[in-house]
């Protein structure tokens, strides 16, 4: 497996991968897809870094989904197995215990828009074209994205953009609430990178609990998803973080936050 297909830098407890097929728009094939899956099973352990940043390597394409070309030598095997490994992928991320930005840095489209679904938080280019268009192969989005979109931006709009495969450019996107913030090709990294920063200055702990009680009190009726806030808050009660937050706070200085 070519390693070069992602690349991987990390900044001041922030680890930014970037996918590098630029090529081919940096979609994905197995070697990027096992990649990109051994990063994430990598970082689940990794105490140093508290905000992954997920991105595209030139200026045109963030990911456009699977590489079509390289698809169509498949067998019917090797297509289940294709995504079934996708559809795992990116549930490991939306599930990884650290915020995951994704700086959506051109074209997204199936597979690319899937990712994008499965990160925390979405910043997108000016230059930005997303869109869930598998149905216009015959098939559906198979990554997430029946699940994740309607989730996110609601169901009637979710429904209009996969019936009909069509493309949102940013301003669009940040209008239906597909992308949280949309900013000029040039500073896109930047501005992600300082926000990845203002998490870095929060509790690690209360970060990874404040992500698990969103994500799964979301799949349950209220009464459950306030008792799951619940179990995670008292999970950061006994830490040093939160004396030291409050230490902080009396001795009007930042907090060091340790993840204990």
């Amino acid at each position: 497996m070519d390693e070069k297909v992602l690349l991987t830098e990390e900044r001041d407890g922030i680890a930014i991968l970037t996918l590098n097929r630029a090529e081919v728009m940096n979609s994905f094939n197995f070697a990027l897809l096992q990649a990109l899956e051994k990063q994430i099973e990598a970082l689940k352990l990794n105490n140093n870094i508290r905000v992954v940043i997920i991105t595209g390597s030139g200026q045109k394409a963030f990911c456009a989904g699977a590489d079509l070309k390289e698809r169509t030598t498949y067998s019917e095997s090797q297509v289940k197995t294709f995504i079934s490994t996708i559809k795992n992928l990116f549930t490991s991320i939306e599930h990884l215990n650290k915020p995951v930005i994704a700086a959506i840095n051109g074209v997204a489209l199936g597979g690319g828009t899937e990712l994008a679904l499965a990160c925390d938080i979405r910043i997108a280019s000016m230059n930005a074209l997303m869109g869930l268009t598998e149905t216009r192969f015959a098939i559906i989005p198979g990554a997430g994205g029946t699940q994740r979109l309607p989730r996110l931006i609601g169901r009637g709009k979710a429904k209009e953009l996969i019936f009909t495969g069509r493309r949102v450019d940013a301003q669009e996107a940040l209008q239906i609430g597909l992308v949280n913030q949309i900013y000029e090709q040039e500073s896109l990294l930047d501005e992600c990178l300082k926000m990845a920063a203002m998490i870095c200055e929060a509790g690690p702990i209360a970060i990874e609990q404040a992500k698990y009680a969103i994500n799964y009190g979301l799949e349950t009726d209220l009464h459950t998803g306030l008792g799951i806030e619940s179990n995670a808050y008292w999970v950061t009660v006994p830490t040093e973080d939160r004396l030291e937050g409050l230490a902080a706070f009396q001795e009007k200085r930042k907090p060091v936050y340790k993840g204990k």
